[in-house]
Parts: C-alpha cells; structure tokens; sequence
C-alpha cells in the first residue's frame, strides 16, 4: 500500500446464522466508514443480497470475483461461491461452520499474499467450524499457524489492554502450562506490541497472580512464588517495567489497572471476565505478535440477537477502527526504525 491508497480492509463473515453479517452490513451502511478504508467482504453476493432483503439493511454493495477489482469507496464483497445456503437464524448449523472457514480461509490468504492489508474477522462457532482443515479452539491459534510470528490475545477498550499468558485451554491445565519461558515469551510479545503498535516508548506493564491472593505465601498454591515472582524479576533486569503479581479479585476492582498500559492474566476468565464487565459491547480483540494485523469484535454468534435486527455494532466498528490505526501505528514504527543512525567516519 503506498501513502495515496486507503487502507484495504478484509473481513471474514463468520457464522451466517449468527449477527455477524448483520454487524457488516449496518456498520457500512454509514457511508463515512468508507472515508478510512475499502473494506473487502470475503463471501458471497447472493448470501449478503438475502440478508439485505430479510432484514431490510439497504446496505449497497459491489460484487467481484477478484481482489484486484475491489473499488475504493465502495463495500466489495468478493464472490467466493455461488451455492443456495439454508440459512437457519440463530441455530447451529454444520453448513455454516463449512461457509465460516471457507471465508476465513480466503481472507487469510489475501492478508498473507498483500492483497489486503488488516482482516476483521466476525465471530465464528467454535464447534461448527471444526474440520480436517481447522483443528483449533478459535480465530487466534488458526492465524498463528498461518503467518509469521508468536501470538498474544489482547482485549483491549481505550486505554485498557488486556492480555492473556494461556489462551484456549482448559482450566485443569492452566497451572502446568505457565512456565518461566511462556511468561517471559508473551511478556516480549505485549511489550513490543505497545511500543510498535499502539507507540508507547516506555510501557508499564502489569502481571496477574495465578492463585487466590497470590497464594498467600505458599498457602494456597507455589506457582506465584516459585515461577511468576522469580520471572518477573527476571524480566525486570532487561529494563523493563513490569511489575507483579498482583492479586486478581482487588486489581480491576480498586483501578489499580488505570496505572498501566497493559495487564497479562494468567488465563482466560481471569482477564476476559473483567474486561467485559468493564467495556463489553465497546471492546476489540486483537492478535498482538504475528506479523498482519488482525482484529474482531469482543463477542460470539449471539445466536440469541440473530434475525431481530437489535445486534450493536459499536465493537465491530472499533474493531475496524483498531485495526487502522494498529496497521498506521506500525507502518511508522517502521519507517522509524527502518535506517539506523550510521557511526560518523
């Protein structure tokens, strides 16, 4: 992309029995999103047609079957098949995980090929979607095996960004999951993101026990004291501010998480479950640490909303909203860091 073109946008559809295509089409139905960049449907023309009709959303589109003639200004939607789909609101459907990767696997492509520069991914059923070629708990890992670089979830709302040590693993496994190394790998991960991706020079970061009360000195578990306090440590000595654990349940709960620029929690539920206290409906998921910008909204199919036109939108549009100024963020850094200071001769 050179300084003169907008932003090419990818999204992938999703579940179609979910809200995910009606998120799309109602954000693009305010013509000024097309002022920030030309956004690129990876589906089909005869599914989002039915959906306009059904739903009334007189979003206007413009069909293709190749990237290369996508029109700015313009919502494009490239034609990847012309098959009559059953579409079932608000079910979970086989036929729709099939279509779900299908998009998701064309939007990929064209993020690792160039042919676009970020993807926005609606959410998809992490059951349905599951196949031969689609082994994963969710959007983050399938990514992390298709382009370069080491993944870390962050959910993120303004200036509230939280990451996550472990992903999508089960509960039993958490505790023998962290080690010194994972810590240490998505500690790099969050601190170079802030700096390349959201231009903090100098961010703090704020680490999460992993037992009630930090373990109370060995009370009620080892791993605070035996792993997470010695890393930290560690990771102090490079020079960078990072600081921890601190006990979960009070952290959210007394702000202390205003006086960062980023927390790491040790799993899932214990990051995911404050954030959208705080900010759901107005957050964004983003995949810090691969080397293509990829957001989505903070929430699932919402099988429950489908068909009744009363899904919001506000986290999809900030999803593309992050996605631009994650992508323009990291084009400077770049340009920034691209010719170092030569020694005077």
């Amino acid at each position: 992309m050179n300084n003169s073109e907008k932003i090419k946008l990818g999204i992938s559809i999703g579940d179609f029995n979910g809200i995910g295509i009606e998120i799309i089409l109602k954000t693009f139905l305010d013509k000024r999103m097309l002022d920030f960049c030309t956004p690129v449907i990876f589906g089909s023309t005869k599914l989002l047609s039915a959906y306009k009709k059904s739903m009334n959303i007189n979003t206007p589109f413009n069909g293709v079957k190749q990237i290369d003639k996508t029109v700015p200004g313009k919502l494009n939607i490239i034609n990847l098949w012309n098959d009559d789909i059953n579409v079932e609101l608000g079910k979970h459907t086989e036929i729709a995980g099939k279509y779900a990767f299908l998009s998701l696997e064309a939007a990929t492509n064209s993020l690792i090929n160039n042919e676009i520069d970020v993807l926005v991914t609606a959410p998809i059923n992490k059951d349905n979607i599951q196949s031969e070629e689609f082994v994963f708990p969710g959007h983050t890992e399938y990514l992390e095996s298709k382009l370069t670089g080491e993944s870390l979830m962050i959910l993120m709302a303004g200036n509230l960004r939280i990451g996550l040590i472990t992903g999508h693993i089960p509960v039993s496994e958490i505790s023998k999951t962290i080690t010194p190394e994972l810590i240490q790998q998505k500690v790099s991960i969050m601190h170079n993101t802030l700096i390349q991706d959201f231009a903090i020079s100098k961010p703090k970061i704020a680490i999460l026990g992993l037992n009630p009360h930090c373990g109370d000195n060995g009370v009620i578990g080892k791993e605070d004291d035996d792993i997470i306090r010695p890393t930290i440590a560690e990771i102090q000595k490079e020079g960078k501010l990072v600081y921890g654990p601190y006990a979960a349940d009070s952290f959210f709960g007394s702000e202390n998480y205003k006086n960062f620029d980023a927390i790491l929690a040790m799993y899932h539920d214990q990051g995911l479950a404050p954030f959208k206290t705080l900010s759901f409906g107005e957050g964004v998921n983003f995949t810090a640490g691969l080397d293509k910008v990829r957001t989505s909204p903070d929430h699932g199919t919402a099988y429950e909303l489908a068909g009744k036109g009363k899904a919001n939108i506000n986290s999809f549009k900030e999803a593309v909203f992050s996605a631009i100024q994650v992508f323009k963020s990291r084009e400077e850094y770049k340009s920034l860091t691209k010719n170092t200071l030569k020694k005077r001769r």
